[in-house]
């Protein structure tokens, strides 16, 4: 028979499950994916909420470990506490159920396609770019998903051609599956995501679209991912 006190795994899961299941507090989460930390008012102007309200969600969050704060000054800023959390909330966001509502202007429609072309989340990069790249290291050898998601031998050295480094020494995992929102397929997380996605932007074959978390691939990131992982010009050119 079940008590109050039998499965206190699942107390602890219900109560992350209340935390994101209010709309305003999902809402904060979902834009902490561009991996950069947020003040309160740019939240609160976000999601359309009062700055008492987004400080009262915040502090939830905070308390929640789902985020963490720094303060400089006078300032209070917020970020996801962690790429654990962001890959929690991406592969929430693919699970949830399609909204058909239409874009409200030309603007909406184009940031909605510029994300579900190639944005970051968190640490690395999401959206279809994202996906074919790593589709394209499993047809090459690079990744291995027989036994768990590995880099196989073939993968570091490859990855040691075009110069990635990733941090030696770190609890992170070198590669992880994250669910990606948009297309709904697998993308490349963990270490040997951050250090591709960090190497693409350093050698600027990604640049960031205005404040958003989307990037757009440019022609030398155009030219790098033909030549390194065969990926056609179509795919790489957002419409």
């Amino acid at each position: 028979m079940d008590t109050p006190h039998a499965h206190p795994a699942g107390t602890d899961l219900a109560s992350v499950a209340r935390l994101l299941a209010d709309g305003t507090r999902a809402s904060f989460c979902v834009a902490l994916l561009d991996g950069r930390a947020w003040t309160a008012t740019e939240l609160a102007r976000h999601a359309g909420v009062a700055a008492s309200t987004a400080t009262e969600h915040l502090n939830a969050l905070v308390r929640g470990n789902l985020l963490a704060e720094e303060r400089q000054g006078r300032h209070r800023y917020v970020r996801l506490a962690g790429p654990h959390v962001a890959e929690l909330i991406e592969g929430l966001a693919a699970m949830a159920p399609g909204r058909a509502s239409p874009p409200r202007s030309l603007s909406a429609a184009g940031r909605r396609k510029a994300l579900a072309h190639a944005r970051t989340c968190y640490d690395h990069l999401a959206g279809a770019v994202a996906v074919a790249i790593t589709d394209t290291m499993t047809e090459r050898g690079l990744l291995d998903w027989e036994h768990g998601l590995r880099l196989t031998g073939d993968g570091e050295a490859w990855l040691g051609r075009l110069g990635v480094t990733v941090p030696a020494g770190t609890r992170r995992p070198s590669v992880r599956s994250c669910l990606d929102w948009t297309e709904r397929r697998s993308h490349l997380a963990g270490a040997v995501g951050a250090a591709m996605c960090r190497h693409a932007f350093d050698a600027g074959w990604i640049t960031r679209i205005g404040t958003t978390r989307a990037v757009a691939v440019t022609a030398a990131g155009r030219q790098a991912l033909r030549d390194h992982l065969g990926l056609p010009a179509e795919l790489l050119s957002r419409k």
